[in-house]
């Protein structure tokens, strides 16, 4: 289980949100932590900790008037740690080269796919025709309904008709590098992870997955790695120090055992970009 540091953009500012309490209509949300530093701030700080295969979120749609402001942010994390970092929000065929060309590893999708309730495969294919298999994520981001986890999407606001389920996440693995999965109804809430989430992941185990969601304690980590399997990545928002939270940085990257980076690593790293 590895540490995948995260920044989410709302706004145009660092924050850390309520996952459920996102709303287009004014662009509103419930915060937990607004940062005073930019997103470069804290691209450099993980390139600096050595630290790769976080993800920038972008938070605001493409039809805000906050959204060229948000790119902004997270264009300049991308160009503070090439290669270093993943980026998701309002991703499409047509728009993913400027992630990736300002410095993303992947871009990571939800809502292209999953339109109108349901994967559209036409779209699946178009996105992996024009970034490629090896730098997509799929961001299957769920919230419980009737006992079940469905993907929702549009920045977890509607609910889709695709259950996350063992068989979901096969028939989706050969089109993307790596799975993000948030649960939502925890997000941001840091009162505990969602352990069916976690344990079906772990039982699954065929591609990279990193977890988000509730984690407040070095004690969910635990809990994280026996459900995982030791197959789970883990992001920390809300909780971590970085974010106005009570777990420290650093004592999290020495619990985990982080495999820091050095600075050849890096430089290598970037020279991969295409």
């Amino acid at each position: 289980m590895k540490f995948r540091p995260c920044i989410d953009i709302h706004n145009g500012a660092v924050k850390q949100i309520v996952g459920g309490s996102l709303l287009d209509a004014q662009d509103a949300a419930l915060e937990n932590f607004v940062s005073k530093q930019d997103a470069a701030f804290y691209a450099a700080l993980y390139r600096e900790r050595g630290i790769g295969g976080g993800h920038v979120i972008l938070l605001n749609p493409p039809s805000s008037s906050y959204y060229e402001e948000t790119k902004k942010q997270a264009l300049a994390a991308l160009r503070a740690y090439p290669g270093g970092l993943q980026a998701g929000g309002g991703i499409t065929p047509e728009n993913a080269a400027q992630f990736l060309n300002a410095g993303a590893s992947h871009v990571i999708v939800t809502s292209y796919v999953f339109q109108d309730g349901m994967i559209q495969q036409d779209k699946l294919c178009k996105l992996v025709k024009t970034v490629g298999r090896e730098r997509l994520v799929l961001d299957l981001s769920v919230r419980l309904r009737n006992g079940h986890y469905y993907i929702v999407t549009d920045r977890w606001q509607n609910y889709t008709t695709v259950e996350l389920t063992e068989e979901t996440l096969d028939a989706l693995s050969e089109s993307c590098d790596e799975f993000l999965i948030h649960a939502v109804d925890v997000e941001g809430k840091a009162g505990g992870i969602e352990e069916p989430v976690a344990a079906l992941l772990g039982k699954w185990g065929r591609r990279p997955v990193t977890y988000a969601g509730g984690v407040h304690s070095f004690a969910d980590l635990d809990r994280l790695r026996e459900l995982g399997q030791g197959r789970v990545d883990v992001t920390i928002g809300s909780a971590l120090d970085l974010f106005g939270g009570s777990m420290p940085f650093e004592e999290v990257l020495r619990y985990l055992e982080c495999p820091c980076l050095s600075e050849e690593d890096i430089s290598m790293q970037e020279k991969n970009l295409p």
